[in-house]
């Protein structure tokens, strides 16, 4: 057996595997798609079906969200089978042009969305924001996220968290033009070598500070940095956890009432990811007027919002109703004001779905530091 299969094999424990078929009973997407995780982790053992496995549009529809690693009963991840397959044909030079435009991206200009680094902290103009310089003392290191710095609709989100420490008084302090992406996405769409080499260089650039931890917008950045760069010296926490512990010291103060009834979408990189629930909620909870309201789908078995996975550069091709418009759909059946969330992936889809099923009269889509921003004094 090629050893390069073998290693394929034993990396991913299919032989551990026992065809239950909870992985693809549990996964989102087969809904509207023709993914089947069971069948692809049980053929991928055939190591002469490999390099075909990886040219079926399938492996693209795979959203990353890890309910099928919740769901396994053997503990096993089938999401990283689908993104190994997602390898063998990035290493292979064959991708949609928009995969590799972004791939490209990161490696140029370091974040996918092919902007210049030089304009990466154009959304703090006219903030009162510190920048942080390495090996200074610092008690929260925050870290943006590409995609909040560039986008417009997001900039605002990055904007509040500012404003909120500063009247906070808290020790923060902003990485600068030298921040880059955490690669999130590059591990997703399959290139492994550039992701180390990224690893490398933003644990350099992190370790450089005197940080007593990383402070993320962006759960997708906060899983990375948590779970997939083992030699960061600092903790890393989400600003969900940040901004939940600062209400609880009456850091945080909510002056304004909203009278509003929220619904709070679970972030499959905060939630499924990594087991934070509750303090999400604990700030909505908090604030003078709102009723939180709940999803029949939460917590553990959130709905995905199809933006995680290298989806923002891969469309599925397929007719039916994206899962973020089943969300709205569903937000908006509760008698929910505000679909909250806490990742900047889900704002842009959910907003997107909710344009799309003409409920943007009715409901709107909001970050929690969105929120936080109206009613904190």
């Amino acid at each position: 057996m090629n050893s390069e299969i073998q290693s394929f094999i034993e990396k991913h424990d299919l032989l551990g595997c026992i065809q239950c078929g909870r992985c693809t009973g549990g996964c989102p997407v087969t809904v509207r798609t023709n993914l089947n995780v069971r069948r692809f982790v049980y053929d991928s053992i055939d190591e002469s079906m490999l390099d075909e496995l990886a040219k079926l549009p399938e492996i693209w529809d795979c959203t990353t969200c890890n309910t099928c690693a919740v769901r396994c009963p053997k503990g096993l991840k089938p999401v990283e089978v689908l993104i190994g397959l997602r390898g063998i044909l990035v290493e292979s030079g064959v991708i949609q042009p928009t995969v590799r435009d972004a791939l490209e991206s990161v490696f140029q200009e370091g974040n996918p969305w092919d902007k210049p680094k030089a304009t990466r902290m154009d959304w703090k103009d006219g903030l009162d924001a510190k920048i942080a310089e390495p090996g200074e003392s610092v008690e929260n290191l925050i870290f943006v996220c590409c995609t909040v710095a560039y986008d417009p609709k997001l900039q605002g989100i990055a904007r509040n968290l500012i404003q909120i420490l500063n009247k906070a008084g808290i020790d923060y302090g902003l990485i600068g033009e030298q921040e880059t992406c955490c690669s999130s996405e590059v591990y997703n769409l399959g290139e492994a070598g550039l992701f180390e080499m990224m690893v490398e260089d933003n644990t350099e650039l992190l370790n450089g500070y005197d940080a007593k931890r990383i402070v993320t917008v962006s759960p997708h950045c906060y899983s990375t940095f948590k779970n997939q760069y083992p030699q960061l010296k600092a903790d890393v926490l989400h600003y969900t956890e940040l901004c939940a512990g600062l209400l609880k010291d009456e850091k945080i103060v909510l002056t304004k009432e909203l009278q509003s009834k929220i619904v709070f979408h679970d972030p499959c990189y905060l939630g499924k990811q990594n087991n934070v629930f509750d303090e999400p909620r604990f700030i909505l909870s908090k604030i003078p007027g709102v009723s939180v309201l709940e999803f029949d789908r939460k917590r553990e078995r959130s709905l995905c919002c199809e933006g995680g996975g290298g989806k923002m550069w891969v469309e599925t091709e397929s007719r039916k109703e994206r899962l973020a418009e089943t969300r709205v759909k569903n937000a908006r059946e509760l008698g929910a004001d505000i679909l909250a969330v806490a990742c900047p992936f889900c704002v842009l889809t959910l907003d997107d779905a909710l344009k799309a099923k003409g409920l943007e009269e009715e409901m709107k889509v909001a970050d929690i530091l969105e929120i936080l921003g109206e009613v904190a004094g």
